[in-house]
């Protein structure tokens, strides 16, 4: 059996036949010049719906090609009444602890402010009008910035929408690292920490987000 690649460049495509070829011929000398060998190095050209010979030319040069059917973001950011939104999330695996995390701290407060997890989307215009993510702030930026467009959109009678069916998977290590509960006692005590003694939420902040990863 051949060793699986090492690494793996996703290059999202619709209708580049003019421009991929050069793209992938750059590719193909990187590739070649890879310490593991160019089989480590795996290319696959996510293509768009196009209509033109994307597909055809990124097989030719040895590509993977993934048929992406679906451009519900692009049907969303069509309607003028829509500022932006979210896909909302599904979990790598359930558990009775995930479950009630889900939908009773998480999904409630989605619906209820239209401020939902996954793959966040705006037009470009919107998010350089709000200012994009806050790199100052040490977690929950993607909620910032998403309460931000909301109330941009407000101003202008537009809305944020939560896209059905292509939910992105959201990865549970944090679940298989803590347990699958943690995030209720964990959560209550950053929000009494924020709250009532900011020291305390730090220290919350820094051990759960930043520790686990040095």
């Amino acid at each position: 059996m051949s060793e699986a690649p090492r690494l793996c460049l996703v290059v999202p495509a619709f209708n580049e036949a003019a421009l991929l070829p050069r793209l992938l011929r750059t590719v193909e000398v990187a590739r070649a010049r890879y310490v593991h060998g160019p089989g480590g190095f795996e290319v696959i050209v996510a293509d768009n719906g196009s209509t033109d010979a994307t597909a055809g030319i990124a097989l030719a040069h040895g590509c993977r090609v993934a048929k992406v059917e679906k451009r519900v973001i692009a049907a969303a950011l069509s309607d003028p009444r829509i500022v932006g939104g979210a896909t909302g999330i599904t979990t790598e695996r359930w558990s009775a602890g995930i479950a009630f995390c889900y939908y009773c701290l998480f999904l409630p407060p989605a619906r209820i402010t239209g401020v939902d997890a996954g793959l966040a989307f705006c037009r470009r215009r919107d998010w350089e009008a709000v200012g994009g993510y806050d790199e100052s702030r040490r977690f929950a930026e993607d909620v910032d910035f998403l309460w931000r467009l909301r109330r941009l959109g407000r101003t202008r009678g537009q809305r944020l929408v939560r896209l059905r069916g292509v939910r992105a998977v959201y990865s549970t290590r944090k679940f298989d690292q803590h347990g699958d509960w943690h995030a209720v006692w964990q959560g209550a005590r950053l929000v009494l920490g924020l709250l009532v003694h900011r020291p305390t939420a730090e220290r919350i902040i820094e051990q759960y987000w930043y520790a686990d990863r040095r």
